[in-house]
């Protein structure tokens, strides 16, 4: 599957994803259109049975040459009429005059478009669900690992492991439930004829419309949507979304991983051309390599939503191939996520060390809390500011400076200081969002 010359292909796609959007499995939706289109003419009377056998027997794509179907598209900006040509030649000449019967060009691409993305989003789906087990499973195993929570880059507050896996968990999986309502519900047979009226199949076109529908497994439309393209702008929503839950999930491990951090090894690590002592985070890399270009493909898929009456005049054929790549992109950072936290190897003792980095002056707010009651929340505040500079001063920890203070030790007594200042004592409501981001995980899968 991969092009001898394409030399980044297998960095930005993973061999199935490649298969299942290459120009070969374009032909075979298309094709399994005009086979369904005819099988549903012969179901309504308006082709005779053996005619809509034979051509679906000639449906298949490797009887055609997808690289000059390709060149010759340029001849027409479709790819369809040159495709309805070779298949007329294939099949017998009683055949011939039923094939793409009462169909546009645009019928059959835009159908073809929703069937690959139903192939594609299948086994994406089965990744992305296989991407928050393995989050759930880091969220139920660290639970309890505490960790210092970073904002602005920046150390912040306690928190746990357990809780940042809990987060990825749930951003997959609400990105899975508006992508499985995409795929479900949205994915719709396009059929309209050259001007949306089907014409030319007199009173039956509501009819073979619906029997089409059924035979692919597609939604029925109300109306055709040549030019009502939120179709595809839902289904591009929807990956972006997936693409930013996956890319955050790469960012993170990316960080993490820092030889200076180290509380994360990407179990996909590699090495460098100059450096051996390196241990790069492969798999984080692909994945925000190829989470980057989702953005960009989505806004050109709504960029491309305005189209002219009832056919566009380039909207439509601007979308092929933002829409081929942006459901290639999307199932293979999927596959790696998975890939990827699955192998993923923490360090708790690094994240212990991280916390204690300040020597506990990230406890300073929960520090002050019980002398405000004594004190007042200004004179309480200026007083634990005054002993976390102290301990930078001094090179001591904020503990042994509140044991140290006499006006701290005038309201509280030790054990009230060393309450005041353990990290683990102080992680607020992060046991009971990871409890609640594993029952609606689990509520999910059971659906």
């Amino acid at each position: 599957m991969q092009d001898e010359d394409d030399l980044f292909g297998a960095v930005f796609g993973t061999e199935e994803a490649r298969r299942r959007t290459s120009g070969t499995a374009w032909v075979q939706a298309m094709l399994d259109f005009e086979a369904a289109l005819a099988a549903a003419q012969a179901d309504a009377g308006l082709v005779p049975e053996e005619a809509a056998s034979a051509i679906a027997a000639r449906c298949r794509a490797e009887l055609f040459d997808v690289p000059s179907l390709a060149t010759r598209a340029a001849d027409s900006a479709t790819p369809v009429i040159a495709l309805v040509r070779d298949l007329g030649e294939l099949v017998d000449p009683a055949a011939r005059a039923h094939v793409h019967r009462g169909a546009t060009s645009q019928d059959v691409v835009d159908t073809a478009a929703m069937l690959l993305a139903r192939r594609v989003l299948d086994p994406l789906l089965a990744d992305l669900s296989a991407a928050a087990d393995e989050c759930a499973r880091l969220a139920r195993e660290h639970r309890g690992t505490t960790m210092i929570g970073r904002s602005l880059l920046q150390q912040a507050l306690p928190t746990t492991f357990g809780l940042r896996c809990a987060t990825w968990l749930t951003a997959l999986d609400e990105a899975a439930a508006a992508l499985v309502r995409v795929r479900d519900e949205r994915l719709a047979v396009q059929l309209g004829g050259p001007a949306g009226t089907l014409s030319s199949l007199g009173g039956s076109g509501v009819e073979v419309v619906a029997r089409v529908a059924e035979r692919l497994g597609l939604a029925e439309p109300v109306v055709p949507w040549h030019t009502d393209r939120t179709r595809i702008a839902e289904l591009a929503g929807a990956l972006g979304a997936v693409g930013g839950a996956l890319g955050k999930i790469a960012q993170d491990v990316a960080l993490h991983a820092q030889t200076e951090v180290g509380e994360l090894t990407d179990g996909k690590a590699g090495g460098s051309s100059a450096m051996p002592h390196k241990r790069n985070p492969v798999g984080a890399v692909l994945v925000t390599a190829t989470t980057r270009r989702i953005p960009q493909l989505a806004a050109t898929l709504l960029a491309a939503m305005p189209q002219e009456y009832e056919r566009a005049a380039g909207g439509w054929q601007a979308e092929w191939e933002p829409l081929t790549e942006l459901l290639r992109l999307a199932a293979t950072a999927t596959a790696r996520t998975r890939e990827l936290l699955a192998g993923l190897r923490v360090h708790p003792d690094r994240m212990a060390a991280n916390l204690d980095l300040t020597r506990g002056l990230v406890m300073a707010e929960a520090a002050t809390g019980p002398l405000m009651a004594a004190l007042g929340r200004t004179e309480a505040q200026d007083l634990v500011s005054e002993v976390c500079r102290r301990a930078v001063e001094r090179g001591t920890s904020l503990r042994a400076e509140l044991l140290d203070d006499q006006r701290v030790r005038a309201v509280l007594s030790a054990d009230e200081v060393r309450a005041a200042t353990e990290p683990a004592d102080h992680l607020g409501s992060a046991a009971a969002f990871i409890d609640r981001a594993l029952t609606a995980h689990t509520e999910r899968e059971n659906r």
